[in-house]
């Protein structure tokens, strides 16, 4: 699970696609192609989220993250069914 005090390092080196995701809420979590030092909260708020909008931020990024996890692990078990069912 993420919360706001993971640094940027752990969060990108675990979960890739929260780099994106924060690119569009304008929060730039590389640099250079080093991660930027400091948590997910300290990187929101230099942005100026609020505490609210930073509890926002996430629940999007674990929504986004655990989401996308159990959607994949959904279609590989219908792959697995389908394939069964072929004769």
């Amino acid at each position: 699970m993420i919360i706001k005090t993971i640094t940027i390092e752990d969060l990108v080196d675990d979960y890739p696609k929260s780099v994106k995701f924060l690119s569009e809420k304008g929060i730039r979590c590389i640099k250079c192609g080093e991660p930027i030092w400091g948590t997910l909260e300290e990187a929101c708020l230099e942005k100026g989220f609020t505490p609210e909008e930073i509890d926002t931020v996430v629940d999007e990024l674990n929504d986004l993250t655990f989401n996308s996890k159990k959607e994949s692990k959904n279609v590989t078990d219908t792959i697995i069914k389908i394939n069964k069912i072929k004769p």
